[in-house]
């Protein structure tokens, strides 16, 4: 450990910080000055990230070496980050998927994707939001992904989990519109990652200039949080289609506010 003096950017969270995305984000937000507390199963990685960033940059680096898809992992990083008063952001990007057919996946798959992808990040947003509502003030990035957007044949388990994602992002958004928190919503597609190991798809599988890098993906991203973006879609290059779609489905939501039945499901005599 350096004997770096506390950022004043505060402390980041990255979760799933071990590799992939999660990794570059550290390496970013190092590079912008601010602290971090990296969490991950693998504590022999996460240590040498710590190691290798503390030597780059002048900040302080935490790690917290935990199993978020299990409840007693989960618990102890609740609480270590709901009582840090020097979080100011949080990244939530670990995550799991699954390419099996729901027919034929199993039990302690499906439940473990969902413990990840759902139940960890909601639990670690409610985590900081108590100390981000009372300073009113911090960043909330939450990794989705483009299959959040539609039903996608390959992954629907996982691609339900991303849907999740993004509506409880957009609906907290919603919620603290009255306050100066900041939450994004970051919907890469495919990206050089470990993933493509955990799901059993080679990434050679799928052919030259199929996935995204991984530090080009985190780049946009940022730029985009920068830029006061609340959906991020780095692969989308027309950026108006995610405007008629947000459009779209807030026009559904409110016609949707009815107290009777539309006509065309009412008995014809």
């Amino acid at each position: 450990m350096n004997q770096a003096n506390p950022s004043s950017l505060g402390t980041a969270v990255v979760t799933g910080a071990s590799s992939g995305l999660g990794k570059v984000y550290a390496q970013r937000l190092a590079a912008r000055g601010y602290d971090l507390l990296l969490v991950a199963r693998r504590e022999d990685r996460l240590e040498a990230i710590a190691t290798e960033l503390q030597s780059r940059y002048p900040v302080q680096v935490h790690v917290l070496a935990v199993d978020l898809a299990g409840p007693d992992g989960l618990a102890k990083a609740s609480e270590r980050i709901s009582a840090d008063t020097a979080i100011t952001m949080l990244v939530n990007n670990a995550g799991t998927s699954s390419v099996e057919p729901v027919a034929q996946v199993s039990v302690e798959t499906i439940t473990n994707l969902i413990a990840l992808n759902v139940t960890a990040l909601t639990v670690l947003t409610k985590a900081v939001l108590a100390n981000f509502i009372h300073r009113n003030t911090g960043t909330i990035i939450n990794i989705g992904s483009v299959v959040g957007f539609a039903g996608f044949a390959w992954v629907p388990a996982y691609g339900g989990t991303k849907a999740y994602v993004q509506n409880f992002t957009q609906g907290l958004k919603l919620q603290l519109a009255e306050t100066k928190i900041r939450l994004q919503y970051v919907a890469p597609a495919g990206t050089v990652s470990e993933i493509w190991d955990v799901v059993g798809v080679p990434m050679s599988s799928l052919g030259e200039g199929a996935l995204m890098d991984t530090e080009a993906c985190v780049d946009a991203a940022l730029k985009g949080l920068d830029d006061g973006e609340f959906i991020t879609a780095p692969s989308v290059h027309d950026e108006t289609l995610l405007q008629k779609y947000v459009d779209a489905s807030e026009t559904l939501l409110a016609a949707s506010q009815q107290p009777q039945p539309a006509p065309r499901y009412t008995s014809r005599s």
